[in-house]
């Protein structure tokens, strides 16, 4: 089941930004390798500052130990429902320069720029992508042997479209049946002039 989801924008965008939403439950279907080297792909196009390309992915295909060993990094939460995707990962990135002398104060703006690329990408192919911030990153980091110059920030669960609401707790239920998407308006953030709070 996949939710007709309404996107009320105040000025016209791409179907493809209306249509990306984050589910947490997916279709059973297991995503052929090439369809997740595809997500990869359209994330490796994405910008970076200086080109650096700080960010680097693992991932795991469901009933594969690497899947099992991301999903022991996730909160007990995230595991709760993610545990329905067919494929989970991490992001990291690397929070120095190439040379190492100074921190790379955009390198997670550039790995947000990487996923969504590829939440983009899974969105042409009748797929999606959930960002979590709950995860043990240190536990992750140690899990996954990273240097202390890269950070883990984010699990990230793939699957085609589809799934069972009533897989999910009532609660994530309730959200995930919900049809209309909401957004702060532009005017709360967005300034023609000084910032405001």
């Amino acid at each position: 089941m996949i939710p007709n989801k309404t996107t009320p924008t105040d000025y016209e965008i791409i179907d493809l930004i209306k249509e990306r939403w984050s589910p947490r439950v997916f279709s059973e279907e297991i995503p052929k390798e090439e369809d997740v080297k595809r997500l990869f792909e359209a994330g490796r196009w994405a910008p970076s500052s200086n080109n650096f390309q700080p960010w680097v992915i693992i991932y795991g295909i469901k009933g594969t130990p690497m899947y099992d060993r991301i999903y022991n990094c996730l909160v007990e939460f995230n595991q709760g429902w993610a545990k329905h995707a067919p494929v989970l990962a991490l992001g990291a990135f690397k929070k120095d320069m190439p040379n190492g002398e100074k921190e790379n104060f955009h390198a997670l703006h550039d790995l947000g720029a990487f996923s969504m690329a590829m939440s983009l990408q899974a969105t042409s192919m009748n797929m999606a992508v959930h960002q979590m911030a709950g995860i043990d990153f240190d536990g992750a980091k140690k899990e996954f042997n990273f240097p202390d110059n890269y950070h883990v920030a984010t699990g990230i669960a793939i699957g085609y479209q589809g799934g069972n609401p009533d897989d999910l707790g009532e609660d994530l239920k309730e959200t995930e049946l919900k049809i209309t998407r909401e957004r702060k308006s532009q005017t709360e953030f967005v300034f023609n002039g000084n910032f405001k709070e």
